[in-house]
């Protein structure tokens, strides 16, 4: 099982701006697309974010494009999530996991971590 650590969450004001990362001690993320979901109060998780193995290709929600952007780095085994003008409906906990083949789906499997928390208030 994968033991996925998220980071970089925080209070941030409207418009603002945050990176998250996602790291996996002992295993391998490379071999894996992964994927970035957040859980608001009272929700479901939903996904946001999507990076093929390489980290060639990406996918975003519709309620991101624009603004957020996914990323990995390969050698330092951590996947980024650089998320600007954040507004202040998209407070959530953030969380990674590793997604199916069908990566583009959003589908994701295997276990999740604890999560980051984003909180967007003025």
């Amino acid at each position: 099982q994968v033991e996925f650590v998220e980071s970089g969450g925080g209070l941030v004001q409207p418009g603002g701006s945050l990176r998250l990362s996602c790291g996996a001690p002992g295993f391998r993320l490379d071999d894996y697309a992964i994927g970035w979901f957040r859980q608001a109060p009272g929700k479901e998780r939903e996904g946001v974010s999507a990076i093929s193995e390489s980290g060639g290709s990406t996918a975003y929600a519709d309620s991101v494009k624009g603004r957020f952007t996914i990323s990995r780095d390969n050698v330092k085994n951590t996947v980024y999530l650089h998320m600007n003008s954040l507004k202040p409906e998209e407070p959530a906990v953030y969380y990674c996991a590793t997604l199916v083949p069908e990566w583009r789906s959003f589908i994701p499997h295997g276990s999740w971590g604890q999560g980051t928390q984003v909180t967007v208030s003025s």
